[in-house]
């Protein structure tokens, strides 16, 4: 008989999730899609399942996007505010879908309101990911000019994930935007000066300049396949990956 195969071990213990609200919008292109908010769940619960401690920082792109606002005249403190409001809402939303597929959550808002999440505090987070609970970070860094993306690199490094993992529509990091240019080619790796000074669209630059600061890994993804988290969490090549 032959030796029974080892089971597959994560290569990550703690990670960040990044999540743009456009995601949650599935097809529909707006609002929250609850079919794909409970195949976000199925997924999660597969790798929390690996014993992987996993943090969700969401967008809120599906309901407002300050920067859109802000670009026809709204105050852009005002605009980048009610951006935030947006991303409790789906910050809600994905913890409804979370508890259903039968994982303890916690929802901490950057912004205090007590009665519909925990105020955000560092020390408070690591102790929920270290119960086997996912947390998922609302309302962004709390403070106008900054991205989700910043929130999540900022909110990875705070809590030592050992990366921050984006879900996008694509497959990896590409030269340029396959869907305008024909001739744009995939990058498996890339460091963090190469997307910067490429401008490779991965993240802003406070977030990609966080990111290389701290040595922390960026994974780029695609949602859209199914399983991919859990590949990329045991080691798969999945996506792209930024680094030094």
């Amino acid at each position: 008989m032959g030796a029974e195969a080892e089971p597959l071990r994560p290569v990550y213990r703690r990670v960040v999730l990044k999540l743009s609200g456009e995601a949650l919008a599935g097809g529909v292109g707006y609002g929250i899609d609850p079919p794909v908010l409970e195949r976000i769940g199925a997924e999660i619960r597969d790798v929390v399942k690996l014993g992987v401690e996993i943090a969700v920082v969401i967008g809120g792109g599906n309901i407002f996007r300050g920067v859109a606002a802000s670009a026809v005249g709204m105050d852009r403190a005002t605009a980048d505010y009610m951006g935030m409001l947006a991303t409790v809402i789906n910050a809600l939303a994905l913890q409804d879908a979370l508890e259903k597929a039968g994982l303890q959550t916690r929802v901490l808002s950057a912004i205090e309101m007590r009665a519909v999440a925990e105020p955000y505090i560092r020390r408070r987070a690591m102790r929920h990911l270290e119960k086997g609970r996912v947390v998922i970070f609302a309302a962004g860094t709390g403070n106008p000019f900054f991205t989700a993306d910043t929130a999540g690199a900022l909110r990875a490094i705070e809590i030592g994930a050992d990366a921050i993992i984006k879900a996008t529509k694509v497959d990896g990091i590409y030269s340029s935007d396959p869907k305008v240019d024909a001739s744009a080619v995939r990058l498996p790796r890339a460091t963090y000066i190469e997307v910067l000074s490429r401008r490779l669209q991965v993240m802003d630059a406070t977030a990609i300049s966080l990111c290389m600061e701290n040595a922390l890994p960026i994974i780029v993804f695609d949602l859209t396949l199914p399983g991919n988290i859990k590949r990329i969490v045991l080691g798969e090549p999945v996506g792209s990956i930024v680094s030094a």
